[in-house]
């Protein structure tokens, strides 16, 4: 598990790298919840670029990112996922909930 976090002013973009999978969904869910409770970010983008590989422990780690920005009155966005990922990502439905982009914004 790899994760690099970017703030400028209260946007936080969070670049996540590899595969997602129960191997290391706790690990990315505890540090998603720490970025945001220390940075306190009013937007959180999630990007995807360089994740290769995601399974419903993806979803999970999506949606508990979800529940710590509506703590918080923020907003989540993902962005720039590969095919893989955005097809569980669809599949799930979480699309209705959480807006997804192509590049970084």
């Amino acid at each position: 598990m790899k994760l690099i976090c970017y703030i400028q002013e209260r946007k936080m973009t969070i670049v996540l790298t590899g595969e997602i999978d129960h191997h290391c969904a706790k690990e990315y869910i505890m540090a998603l919840k720490n970025k945001i409770e220390i940075y306190v970010p009013t937007k959180c983008i999630l990007d995807f670029t360089n994740v290769s590989f995601m399974d419903s422990s993806g979803i999970a780690v999506i949606i508990n990112a979800m529940r710590f920005m509506q703590k918080l009155d923020g907003e989540l966005y993902v962005s720039a996922m590969q095919n893989q990922p955005k097809r569980v990502f669809m599949a799930s439905g979480m699309d209705k909930l959480i807006k997804i982009s192509e590049e970084c914004t």
